[in-house]
């Protein structure tokens, strides 16, 4: 991986996804006792970062590979990432979903007009499942993170970030990046390593699902021992990637690790002092600015919001912790 695979993913991707704002709360910068930027991929189309790497990935195929369809896995983001372009492209797309993935997201899948094969997280197969379709009808697999031109679409993130932070005269920072899989992470880490060094990203992941956390710790892939049980849906993963982790290693800060309360805080603080909607999954790097303070340095933070594909039900979870944040 290379920054030029992610500047050849900005130009494909020009005028077909945002370039999303940087915002900033005087009450979130209260909460954090430091100056709080927030990067809003939940602003971007389909609702999360996801739509970026979706597209990257099915534009760089070869026309004949294309028209046969693609296949993906995901909870939700990534499935409609990879939904979106694949209609936009006229062809045919096949999303592999956890049976308890958020309605909205399984909705919305198909509605972009993928069709959608559930299975059961706990016990389920999904790499399996997706071979077995991909082989029986020719169709690409576009994996959700540890696939090159995803995470150089990924990547764009930080691309624009870079960019912005400068406008807003950040040269040095902590940029906090909900991490699952490392796709997001790994390509921020690039995009900064070339166009502004010094921002250094560091995954932020739930309790319990803190596998790069662990794995940066310990110099070598560890796995979450639970596939399921976390309302951040959008970034369980059992491990970080083979190709995301060399570069996450190489790159990245130590890992941050939020509590499922943490980060309904934070949906909460980010809705009342930023007006943006995040799922829980897309708000854990907020979270880690606002609540643990003490494991960061210098006087701002950049916060990614990954993705805002929140359940009603949740949401109100969310809104209900409002009153517990200052």
């Amino acid at each position: 991986m290379t920054p030029q695979i992610i500047e050849a993913a900005a130009a494909r991707l020009a005028g077909h996804v945002r370039q999303t704002p940087l915002l900033s709360s005087p009450f979130l910068d209260r909460i954090a006792g430091r100056r709080v930027l927030v990067k809003a991929e939940c602003l971007q189309h389909t609702g999360s970062f996801k739509a970026r790497g979706g597209w990257a990935a099915v534009s760089a195929l070869d026309a004949a590979a294309r028209a046969r369809g693609v296949i993906a896995y995901s909870s939700g983001n990534h499935a409609q990432g990879v939904a979106r372009a694949a209609a936009s492209f006229g062809v045919p797309a096949v999303i592999v979903m956890p049976s308890d993935a958020p309605e909205p997201k399984i909705a919305n899948t198909r509605a972009l007009g993928a069709e959608v094969v559930l299975y059961d997280r706990a016990t389920g197969d999904r790499d399996a499942i997706g071979a077995e379709i991909a082989q029986a009808r020719g169709l690409t697999l576009v994996k959700p993170f540890d696939d090159a031109q995803v995470i150089a679409g990924q990547g764009t993130v930080g691309l624009e970030l870079a960019a912005q932070a400068a406008a807003e005269g950040v040269t040095q920072a902590d940029v906090l990046v909900p991490c699952g899989g490392g796709g997001l992470t790994a390509g921020v880490a690039l995009a900064l390593e070339a166009r502004a060094p010094g921002l250094q990203v560091r995954p932020a992941e739930p309790e319990g699902f803190d596998d790069t956390a662990r794995s940066l710790a310990a110099g070598r892939i560890v796995r979450n021992e639970a596939r399921a049980g976390s309302l951040c849906d959008a970034i369980l993963t059992p491990s970080p990637g083979e190709i995301t982790f060399p570069i996450m290693a190489r790159l990245c800060g130590p890992g941050l690790v939020v509590t499922e309360d943490e980060a309904l805080r934070a949906m909460a603080a980010a809705f009342a002092h930023l007006r943006i909607v995040l799922e829980p999954g897309g708000a854990v790097a907020l979270a880690a600015a606002l609540f643990h303070a003490p494991a960061m340095t210098g006087n701002a933070v950049i916060a990614v919001a990954s993705g805002g594909n929140v359940g009603a039900d949740t949401f109100r979870m969310a809104l209900d912790r409002a009153g517990d944040t200052p």
